[in-house]
């Protein structure tokens, strides 16, 4: 299913997003929103409220009736960021006749090895999950594997855009990966030491706002494609560097290296007990992709200060003492420090 490229669609256009009360969908919402469209977002209406002046429908994507308030109407743009193959393949098959262009979000982790930095599109992916009902979280990046599938066995290639979105940070960021950082600079310490990971060690991350605005451009234009849509490589240097500066502190950082962390049983990446962001060397590519594609198609991305201060913001309407889905405990944290300098 292949053809020439579409022209952009101009005008006020008509997005429906498939979700919307929760952060990207909500996000997208907004942005679409503020560019003048129509916008319309159908969800069970759980996770939160839609942005003020979209239009809500109320449907259960898991019901055969889910998609009867938007089904008998025509749309410009659809955008899906389900992780579920099943609710992928019935919006296809409900919406996909009368819509323009199809935005789906994916996501890098359907990659099947991330060591090789500078790794793009071509790379190989995990095989496609297979099982019925929802998809269990281990088998995220398979599942995504199969709900890209289903688009392309539904539209032609000139009608979708597969958004294979890196980690989204910012504003509204439920996870605490990256909030754990500027939280952490301002919180402080007796001491005024902080525990990082390898301070040469990558990162790289999309602002959400930076995708959002994205997504809704690559729908009005019909940008069609797979694109790993993250932001700029970086160090974490970087990002120490950005948070001390937005939490207007500057502690000493240790960085034990990666051996001794791993050694004392820091976990990578995210969870209890980790150092959120950080990518042990050996899968180092999941935070260095190319995105050079991504970047030709249209992806600006805001300075990281921003970003940083947006996550900082966002982190103390939360409380930035509270208990955490990512990151060291502070007991946890200087245990290791104390370890590592008595070493």
């Amino acid at each position: 299913m292949s053809g020439g490229p579409l022209g952009p669609l101009t005008g006020q256009l008509r997005y429906l997003v498939l979700g919307g009360t929760a952060w990207l969908g909500g996000a997208v919402a907004a942005r679409a929103l503020a560019e003048g469209h129509d916008v319309t977002c159908l969800a069970r209406g759980e996770s939160g409220d839609v942005p003020p002046g979209t239009t809500f429908v109320r449907g259960d994507r898991w019901e055969a009736d889910g998609y009867d308030g938007v089904a008998d109407q025509d749309w410009d743009v659809v955008v899906d960021v389900s992780r579920e193959p099943e609710q992928v393949r019935s919006a296809l098959a409900a919406l996909a006749p009368r819509t323009r262009h199809w935005v789906y979000v994916s996501t890098i982790s359907v990659y099947a090895e991330h060591s090789e930095p500078g790794a793009d599109e071509s790379a190989a992916l995990l095989p496609a999950w297979t099982g019925t009902g929802s998809a269990p979280a281990s088998a995220y990046g398979q599942a995504k594997v199969s709900c890209e599938t289903a688009c392309r066995d539904h539209l032609a290639d000139e009608r979708l855009t597969v958004a294979r979105a890196g980690l989204i940070v910012g504003y509204g960021d439920p996870s605490d990966r990256f909030g754990y950082w500027p939280s952490r600079f301002a919180l402080g310490t007796a001491d005024n030491r902080v525990l990082v990971p390898p301070l040469d060690s990558p990162v790289q991350f999309v602002d959400v706002r930076d995708l959002a605005a994205w997504l809704v451009d690559a729908g009005a234009h019909r940008t069609a494609g797979v694109f790993d849509a993250t932001g700029p490589r970086r160090c974490f240097a970087d990002v120490a560097s950005a948070c001390a500066s937005a939490a207007a502190t500057s502690p000493a950082l240790v960085d034990p290296g990666e051996p001794w962390l791993l050694a004392q049983g820091v976990a990578p990446w995210a969870g209890p007990d980790s150092l959120p962001l950080w990518v042990p060397s050996e899968g180092a590519g999941q935070n260095a992709r190319s995105a050079r594609s991504v970047q030709a198609a249209g992806l600006t991305t805001r300075p990281l200060s921003e970003t940083v201060e947006d996550a900082l913001r966002w982190e103390t309407q939360l409380g930035l003492a509270r208990e955490r889905r990512a990151g060291l405990s502070p007991a946890r944290e200087s245990e290791l420090i104390a370890a590592h300098v008595g070493a």
